[in-house]
């Protein structure tokens, strides 16, 4: 298909942050614009990947070159709800009890290895990643905007984890992982400097305005009826075939069209063509679809089904 010129939009920002982070997460050019298209589209990010892979690292880069406030919450066995919302204490002073905020009154928050967490910590993030606020001592508080989670998971074969119930993992846009550098990638982190020292020279390739713009542009990105009939025909495909246990929701089908108007924003286009869907669908649908029983136990790809067994209008 082409695209006429007019219907072209500056994607330079984005691709200032996406190339910035590509210095510091190296190789992982990628899962980096995923994540990005994952912010554009005001969803939430899980990361699921083994330890020391650049989980953290790329969490921070982003809010570093957003300009946004970070916080990371190490998710334990033993955190409760209160270490992440906030708690009231008791004043002396005015002889009334004071709400200090919790960690997740930030824009961009870290909730790293959330599955190390029990299922009472886990939900605490529910309401905050859903509504963009939070309920503590009988009052509703916003959060402020934008609002951003990152989650990293550990595989779950790993000791302690706790498996997010599938309510919770809808909840995340996009689910990503990072891998392994190739060998000209590990080198370079062999001989470079120290990842941390790169993020602290960081500085913003954009403001948290600049931010809430574009995010406002990405549902004005133009889509074609072709293009939600293509939409449709996959979630249709799962929820019909039994290549799946169960099919894609609504909130997953609003999911894939947001995250591929943000996709087609990246690479500087008005108009969401069906390559957009193809790129973000494994992201998207990946934590969202599980094999039938007519399916091998192992090497079960959902977007690689879907491509195949859907085809393009």
């Amino acid at each position: 298909m082409l695209i006429d010129a007019r219907s072209r939009i500056a994607a330079g920002p984005t691709e200032a942050v996406v190339a910035r982070a590509g210095q510091v997460i190296l190789g992982k050019e990628r899962q980096i614009r995923l994540a990005m298209a994952c912010i554009l589209a005001r969803g939430h990010l899980l990361i699921e990947d083994v330890p020391g892979v650049g989980k953290t690292t790329l969490s921070h880069a982003l809010a570093r070159l957003l300009g946004l406030d970070y916080q990371r919450i190490q998710f334990t066995s033993d955190l409760l709800p209160a270490d992440i919302i906030g708690v009231s204490i008791f004043d002396r002073e005015s002889s009334s009890f004071r709400f200090h905020p919790g960690p997740i009154f930030a824009q961009i928050i870290l909730a790293d290895e959330i599955n190390r967490a029990s299922p009472k910590a886990q939900s605490a993030l529910l309401e905050a990643m859903e509504e963009h606020q939070v309920t503590a001592e009988g009052e509703t508080r916003p959060l402020p905007e934008p609002f951003f989670v990152i989650a990293t998971q550990n595989p779950l074969h790993q000791v302690g984890t706790f498996p997010l119930p599938e309510s919770q993992l809808d909840r995340f846009l996009m689910r990503i992982n990072l891998g392994y550098p190739d060998a000209k990638a590990e080198r370079e982190l062999l001989r470079g400097a120290e990842r941390r020292d790169l993020i602290s020279q960081l500085t913003p390739a954009m403001t948290a305005d600049q931010l809430s713009e574009l995010q406002k542009t990405v549902p004005t990105m133009q889509v074609s009826d072709a293009l939600l009939d293509y939409v449709q025909a996959l979630i249709t495909h799962t929820r019909h075939s039994p290549r799946f246990s169960q099919g894609l929701s609504p909130r997953a089908g609003v999911a894939i069209l947001r995250a591929a108007q943000s996709w087609a924003m990246m690479e500087g286009r008005r108009q969401v063509l069906p390559e957009d869907v193809q790129a973000i669908l494994p992201s998207v649908v990946g934590h969202r679809l599980h094999g039938g029983a007519d399916t091998a136990k192992g090497g079960f790809d959902p977007a690689r089904e879907l491509i195949a067994g859907v085809p393009i209008p």
